[in-house]
């Protein structure tokens, strides 16, 4: 039997059952479409945290007090010895390949002016913020040169906050008020967008000095650095640590984490969980498997005398085998196909009812759910396949 008449006769049997084979090839493309979803989200995910850190440039890395391996957050998993100051960042900033260093504190408060307020984030900052962090004012000015230690009533409004406070009229040059502090409105950002659900378009900036008197604070939240070239990222990081300790007499009570380091964490992170999820979407492809099995077992007792008569035909032991086999791989490969498009489907209907949504199905995937369900079939239909086979061509035409 010439191979394109082995696939005549498989159309042709499936066609024979139509709701039987739709139900075998349902469960793989349940299965191979939760596949694609799960690692869709996982994949897309991944693309949006390293996204939205990569907006802030590749060699920026961060100062934080406390030792912590992943993550210094004052106060947690035990305090410092030592607090982070201005003076900290001061010296930093004159350590060889670093471009710019940016002390940082924040806080929220609510921001009063043209009758109106608004509770917001408020950072501390330098003028080098601008810089490091790849900000940009669209009008006015952002935050003079100045020592950082000195305190100034100069503010910067994001444009939504800017908008929000003075819907009609530029902000420039007005009287706003933050927890009955008066400050001066010098400039207005250019939007930015969000980071990890924070709206950065939603906040307001003032003197890195001036925030800790408002907040009553003693010390900083976070230390950025910008090294000068990412080969200099590694090289900075070691002097930083060198420096700090000896400064703190010794103590290595802050930590350093650079953007590759918690890209690297995000990404394991995520890694575990889109396996943990896909391993869900293997279940039901299994069920899918035990579904084509059981069919094609039943196919094999419906169609003894179909069989029979083929044997008595001249077909041999051989082809019997290979058409009840590739019946189980045409049965998981459409499902698998089937799977895919819905997968798709359903990822093209998320991303227009919510447009930005991270979903993001990588060729690999695609081509990975296919060949699982064209494995699947192979794994499901070897057993019936080779029972039909092995039927005697005299008892098969018997059952007749």
């Amino acid at each position: 039997m010439l191979q394109l008449e082995l696939v005549r006769f498989v159309i042709s049997a499936l066609r024979g059952q139509r709701l039987r084979s739709f139900l075998s090839g349902l469960g793989v493309a349940i299965g191979v479409a939760a596949v694609v979803i799960l690692t869709s989200l996982g994949e897309g995910a991944r693309q949006y945290v390293m996204s939205q850190f990569t907006q802030f440039g590749t060699n920026l890395m961060a100062v934080n007090p406390g030792r912590v391996k992943t993550m210094g957050m004052p106060g947690v998993l035990g305090g410092t010895t030592h607090k982070l100051s201005i003076d900290d960042a001061i010296a930093i900033g004159r350590l060889t390949d670093v471009e710019r260093v940016v002390p940082v504190v924040t806080g929220q408060g609510r921001v009063e002016g043209n009758g109106r307020g608004r509770s917001v984030f408020i950072y501390g900052v330098t003028h080098d913020a601008t810089a490091a962090w790849k900000f940009s004012v669209s009008q006015g000015r952002f935050l003079p040169p100045m020592d950082p230690h000195r305190r100034a009533s100069f503010i910067v409004l994001g444009p939504k906050l800017a908008h929000e406070l003075f819907p009609e009229s530029s902000p420039l040059g007005r009287r706003v008020r933050v927890a009955g502090w008066s400050f001066r409105v010098i400039g207005v950002m250019t939007p930015k967008g969000h980071f990890l659900g924070f709206d950065l378009d939603d906040a307001a900036y003032i003197p890195v000095a001036t925030a800790m008197a408002l907040f009553n604070v003693d010390e900083l939240n976070e230390v950025d650095v910008l090294a000068a070239s990412s080969e200099a990222i590694v090289p900075v990081k070691e002097a930083l640590i060198r420096m700090l300790t000896a400064r703190h007499r010794g103590n290595y009570d802050f930590t350093v984490t650079t953007q590759d380091e918690m890209l690297a964490t995000f990404g394991r992170v995520i890694g575990v969980i889109t396996v943990a999820v896909s391993g869900i979407g293997a279940i039901s492809l299994f069920v899918g498997a035990m579904g084509i099995l059981t069919i094609m077992w039943i196919s094999v007792n419906d169609r003894t005398a179909e069989i029979g008569l083929l044997r008595a035909l001249g077909v041999r032991r051989g082809t019997v085998e290979r058409l009840f086999l590739l019946e189980s791989v045409v049965l998981a490969a459409a499902g698998g196909i089937g799977g895919v498009a819905v997968g798709l489907g359903l990822g093209a209907a998320l991303r227009f009812a919510v447009p930005g949504f991270p979903f993001e199905t990588p060729a690999g995937a695609i081509a990975a759910a296919i060949a699982m369900s064209v494995v699947v079939g192979i794994a499901s239909g070897v057993v019936p396949a080779r029972r039909a086979a092995s039927l005697d061509p005299i008892e098969a035409l018997r059952e007749e």
